[in-house]
Formats: structure tokens, C-alpha cells, sequence
């Protein structure tokens, strides 16, 4: 069922449920009220009917008979009897009476008593005079009936008119609250993967269709963002492998071509090895971030410390570059080794250590590479610095899309990978990293990882 009639629909039940609990109530007092005005029509009659019989002062009973007759309507089957409180029981028999014990007995102590059987109500009155007499006055209560069976047919009449007028409000009401709803829905049909530069219309305001449209354009930004990063990955990654790839074939058809010396096939073997070695850390970077940028499963985490895995890092960047100077700043590391403690994946640890000091050390060209350690907040951080060529200020937003190299790097091996993966790896480890960097000054990344527990870990 579409939203616009479910909206309707539910306008329209709590419409009619309103007027039954409105209308429940209204026939109910109506009720009350047609038993209460024919009681009092009884009593009236009952009074009159005593003066006549037992009152002459003034006025006499064939005058009393005349404004009876005047103003009172006969009642359908009405009926009066005047009986002596004396022997009352036996008076009732003889009139064919069969009332209540308690209802006499009320009408006797209190003056006036009332009873109903089926239709027929009874009234009772008092007669105070010597001797005392009781005045019953008994009518079928057919006005009652007839104006509950009217007020019944109103009332349906009502509910269906109202159900018929609220649903058709109800239709036009919820088509008028969901027509943003539908131009959003046939806008956002209009934008495919070729036009996500379309965006829907906003007029800025506070409500939650705004906030809606807000949410899409915002959607639609990072989409855009995502194809054209993913466009330039393709085509930086097809120049990337391209390049050692036309390098092997031509140095094999070159060796191929004719007879070569032996220098000469050695020559050609040698450059087919770099380049395929080239090509293999290309792919293998690749391989790392690829499994770094899709966390559908998860790495095994385990309880690591910090500083460790920043020495196996710095002696392995030692190991590739042996002119290399990192210094691991220690006036800041925590007395407590419990806040050195972190939870992670060493391997891929170790993978974004190395990247960075590599990096450091490569750009700096063997100046010293300060690393240091610390802890706040349940947070371990590293701080690399180096004092090399720096990143320029106009470049450094894009330092994170794969293939990129800063402009001031041609003459250093890179394949624009490195910060990319590293990133994926903090993040994987939902830490933070932050770069700063000045161009011909250095560079200054800030790791930041959240502090593992290891009694937790021991528990």
C-alpha cells in the first residue's frame, strides 16, 4: 500500500474512531436525559392527579381536569392509580399491580419512587394528607424510543459523511505532504551514474524534507567523488602497470629481434628484472590497498605494543635504506607500559610504520627522521618528522588519491601509494592520521590510535 493511502487511511480512522468515542458519549446523556424528562412528565401528572382528587381550595376538579386536558398530551397507555397507603399490597393486587415491595416502600419514606419494566415506566407519589394515599402513574416511554431510533440514524449518517469528507481530505492532504516526496523521487531518477553532476533543489530550510534533499546532495557529492577517484585510480593504475610492462616487451623483442652477445642478453635480462620487479611491488601495493580499502573482513586483531612495532618498523626502513637516520624520541613515552598497549594487526601495522619512515628518510634524503611516542586521553600517538622537501600547500589535499605524487618529486622513486594505504590501515584500526607539511621545510604526520586495555585483553 503506498504511503498516500496509508496516511489517508489512518486520517480517516481516527476521524471516525473521534466521532464514535463524540457520538458514544452524546447518545448516552441522550439517553439519560429522554428517561429523565419522562419521569418528570409522570410526576407532573402524579401531582396534578393528587391535587384533583384530594385539594378543592381554590380551584375546583373539573377545573384542575380542564388544564390537564389543556396542557398535558396523553401518554401513550398512561394510567393512574390513587391507592391507600393502608393495606397498599392488597390494593396493588386488586388493581393487577405486580410492583416492587422496595418500590412502595421508597415512595413511602422519601415521597416519591420510580420503576421501570421494559417500556413502561412507573411513578409513585406520595399523598401526605389523612389518610395518606399513594398517586402511581404508569406510561409506555415511546417518545424515548422513537427519538434514540432518530438520533441512531443521525449518528450513522454522520460517521459515513464524515468518513466519505475525511478520506477525501485525507487523499488531498497527504498528496500535498508527500509532493516534495515525489518530486524528489522523480528527480533522483533522472540522475544516473553519467550525471551525478545533477543535484536536487533546496530551498535551505530547517524541515525534514530539506534535511532529506540535504542528505541526497550530500550522498550525491561523495558518489561523485567516488567515480571520479575510482576514473583517475583506472587510468593512473593503467599508466602505472603500462609503463615496466612495455618496458619487458620491448627489451624481449629487442633481445629476440636477432643474435645478441651474451653482455647484451644479460643486459636485456637485467632490465626485464627491474622492471618486473617493478611491477610486482606495483601489483603488490595495489594488493594492499585494495584489502585495506574494503573491510568486509575484518583483519585478526591482537593486543599490541606500540613501540615494538615502531622498532621492527624502523629497523627494516634501516635494513632497505642502511644510510638512514631515525631517532625514536623517548621524553614523552609513558612510565606506565599499559598506555603503550593498542589493539591491531601488526603486519599492517608494520606496513604503515614503514611507509611513513620510508617516506621520511626517501624525501629527506638520509637527514634524521624524529619518531615520537606518547599516550593522553586513552589514546596512543606517533609524531614522524622529517626536514625534507615537504609537500607544496596548493598539492597537499590530494595527497591521498592513489598515484598521486607531489609535483617536487620526479627525481625520487614513488609510486603514489604509500600515504593512501597507510591511511587505510588507521582507519582500519579506527585511529586518525593528520599531515601537515611545508615545501622545502618538511613534513609532520600525527598517528593517533585508541588505547588497548590489557586487563580487558587478560579478563
Amino acid at each position: 500500500m503506498k504511503i498516500q493511502y496509508r496516511i489517508t487511511l489512518i486520517f480517516v480512522l481516527l476521524t471516525i474512531g473521534m466521532m464514535l468515542v463524540v457520538t458514544t458519549i452524546e447518545y448516552y446523556f441522550a439517553n439519560q436525559d429522554t428517561f429523565e424528562d419522562f419521569y418528570k412528565r409522570l410526576e407532573i401528572r402524579a401531582v396534578i392527579a393528587s391535587k384533583i382528587q384530594f385539594e378543592e381550595a381554590g380551584m375546583t376538579k373539573s377545573a384542575f381536569e380542564d388544564v390537564r386536558k389543556q396542557h398535558l398530551e396523553k401518554l401513550p397507555r398512561e394510567k393512574e392509580y390513587i391507592l391507600p397507603v393502608k393495606d397498599i399490597q392488597q390494593h396493588l393486587a386488586e388493581n393487577g399491580l405486580k410492583l416492587p415491595a422496595s418500590f412502595v416502600n421508597e415512595a413511602i419514606t422519601k415521597g416519591t419512587a420510580r420503576y421501570r419494566k421494559g417500556q413502561v415506566l412507573y411513578l409513585a407519589h406520595l399523598y401526605r394528607g389523612s389518610p395518606q394515599h399513594i398517586i402511581i402513574v404508569s406510561a409506555s416511554n415511546e417518545f424515548s424510543d422513537t427519538y434514540l431510533y432518530n438520533l441512531r440514524r443521525v449518528i450513522i449518517f454522520t460517521i459515513l459523511a464524515v468518513a466519505i469528507i475525511s478520506g477525501i481530505i485525507g487523499l488531498w492532504f497527504s498528496k500535498v505532504i508527500l509532493r516534495p516526496v515525489s518530486m524528489l523521487t522523480r528527480r533522483m531518477n533522472e540522475i544516473s551514474g553519467t550525471q551525478l553532476h545533477l543535484r536536487l533543489e533546496s530551498d535551505g530550510g530547517t524541515d525534514e524534507i530539506s534535511k532529506l534533499t540535504d542528505t541526497f546532495n550530500d550522498m550525491l557529492n561523495r558518489l561523485e567523488t567516488t567515480f571520479e577517484t575510482q576514473k583517475n585510480f583506472i587510468s593512473n593504475a593503467s599508466h602505472e602497470l603500462n609503463t615496466p610492462l612495455t618496458a619487458i616487451i620491448g627489451e624481449s623483442e629487442f633481445a629476440l629481434n636477432k643474435p645478441r652477445t651474451q653482455e647484451q642478453y644479460q643486459a636485456s635480462m637485467n632490465t626485464i628484472l627491474a622492471e618486473a620487479e617493478r611491477l610486482r611491488k606495483i601489483t603488490g601495493s595495489l594488493l594492499h590497498l585494495a584489502q585495506t580499502g574494503y573491510t568486509t573482513h575484518s583483519p585478526e586483531f591482537e593486543p599490541l605494543r606500540a613501540d615494538e612495532v615502531l622498532y621492527i618498523a624502523k629497523e627494516t626502513v634501516e635494513n632497505i635504506i642502511p644510510g638512514c637516520k631515525i631517532m625514536i624520541q623517548m621524553h614523552l613515552m609513558p612510565e606506565d607500559e599499559s598506555k603503550l598497549w593498542i589493539r591491531g594487526s601488526s603486519q599492517l601495522l608494520e606496513i604503515a610504520f614503514v611507509n611513513l619512515l620510508l617516506n621520511g628518510c626517501k624525501y629527506s634524503m638520509n637527514q634524521p627522521v624524529s619518531v615520537t611516542l606518547a599516550a593522553a586521553n586513552k589514546k596512543v600517538i606517533v609524531i614522524i618528522e622529517d626536514k625534507g622537501i615537504g609537500i607544496p600547500a596548493k598539492e597537499i589535499q590530494y595527497i591521498y588519491e592513489p598515484f598521486f605524487r607531489a609535483s617536487n618529486t620526479g627525481k625520487f622513486n614513488g609510486y603514489g601509494i604509500g600515504l593512501p594505504l597507510t591511511r587505510n590501515i588507521i582507519r582500519i584500526h579506527h585511529g586518525e592520521m593528520d599531515v601537515s607539511s611545508e615545501e622545502n621545510v618538511g613534513t609532520r604526520i600525527k598517528l593517533t590510535l585508541p588505547l588497548y586495555s590489557v586487563d580487558m585483553w587478560e579478563a
